[in-house]
């Protein structure tokens, strides 16, 4: 942002077009109430349901979650994102996040269970093509779920030396670095067989990893050293009072507060955003709240707020956070089909 505060802040939103969504959205934020109003939408790529933004804030990255796989960049200096430059090919289906890392997009490539690396040019724009890919191994004990590997996350750990995925189909969280734009594996942590984790959030102080599980409705508690690039399971903690049996829960989002005392879910077939605070080396559950719609497929923290993009019913809510409960209260909402994520400048 401009001047560094509220006032003036966009937000950007992706969104399932195969389901009828509008591509990439822009909208502003009220300073006051974090309220936001739609500006205008693009739909030049297919399925971009993940953003990331790069640091300065004139540059949009977004997957196009389809078999073939590919990467956009969009320039934001105006009310609506104009691509920058055609989609590039990722050589792995259906990219479900992306990041920034060491002058590279990252992507977490579902279907293929991979990450793949393409590199960004000086001016925010990609190359043509990828630098180089990293193909997980291995499965898991969910028959339907978990015959092969499915990368679902990439980020940057806190510290900027280590990138992180997450793997549903193998149970295990896998720590890399760039050789030359090639991903490499440093270390690859284990997590409870059947679990299915989906994503991680970090704790702002760096010390500690919340990962949330999609085949269980949990969240495992590990701590995270950065020296050594290395995450240990620490306990495991349900984020609903009462699970339904089998696989039916589907967490999707999970995100920590800026001031590191909770951390908040969101798990699709129950409508709910859990509530859980953080003690010691551990979590305890608060309690949940109504997403605000159906099927709430991400969840973004920002200035205060918790937006959550609830795919089915089509909306984006925006609830404020009381600070010293950590209880979200529903403030509004804006109509986006198959709203996929939010992000913000």
């Amino acid at each position: 942002m401009a001047d560094g505060g509220r006032r003036g802040r966009r937000a950007f939103i992706g969104s399932f077009t195969a389901a009828g969504g509008p591509g990439v959205v822009g909208a502003t934020v009220d300073a006051d109430s974090g309220a936001l109003t739609v500006l205008s939408s693009v739909d030049g790529v297919p399925d971009p349901s993940y953003l990331a933004l790069a640091a300065d804030g004139t540059t949009l990255y977004a997957v196009s979650e389809t078999a073939e796989g590919a990467v956009a960049a969009y320039r934001v200096h105006g009310d609506k994102p104009e691509l920058a430059g055609p989609p590039v090919r990722v050589g792995g289906a259906g990219p479900t996040y992306l990041s920034l890392f060491a002058g590279h997009l990252l992507t977490a490539d579902y279907g293929s269970g991979t990450v793949t690396a393409v590199p960004v040019r000086a001016d925010g724009t990609l190359a043509d093509c990828p630098s180089g890919q990293l193909r997980h191994t291995g499965s898991g004990p969910h028959e339907r779920r978990q015959q092969g590997p499915h990368a679902h996350q990439i980020q940057p750990d806190p510290s900027g030396r280590w990138a992180v995925s997450v793997d549903l189909g193998t149970d295990s969280v896998r720590v890399c670095t760039l050789d030359d734009g090639h991903p490499v594996l440093h270390r690859e942590i284990a997590l409870r067989p059947g679990s299915g984790p989906r994503h991680l959030a970090f704790h702002p102080d760096g010390t500690h990893a919340y990962v949330l599980n999609e085949l269980t409705p949990t969240v495992t508690v590990c701590r995270w050293d950065a020296e050594s690039g290395s995450l240990k399971p620490l306990t495991e903690t349900p984020v609903l009072p009462g699970a339904p049996d089998g696989d039916a829960a589907y967490p999707s989002g999970i995100v920590t507060s800026p001031d590191g005392r909770f951390v908040w879910t969101a798990t699709r077939g129950e409508d709910v955003l859990s509530v859980l605070a953080v003690e010691d080396e551990g979590l305890r559950l608060v309690g949940t709240v109504p997403c605000g719609g159906h099927w709430p497929r991400a969840l973004t923290e920002a200035g205060g707020n918790l937006y959550v993009a609830n795919e089915r019913s089509g909306d984006v809510t925006w609830f404020a956070v009381d600070p010293a409960t950590g209880v979200p209260r529903r403030g509004g909402s804006i109509e986006v089909t198959a709203a996929s994520c939010v992000v913000f400048d």
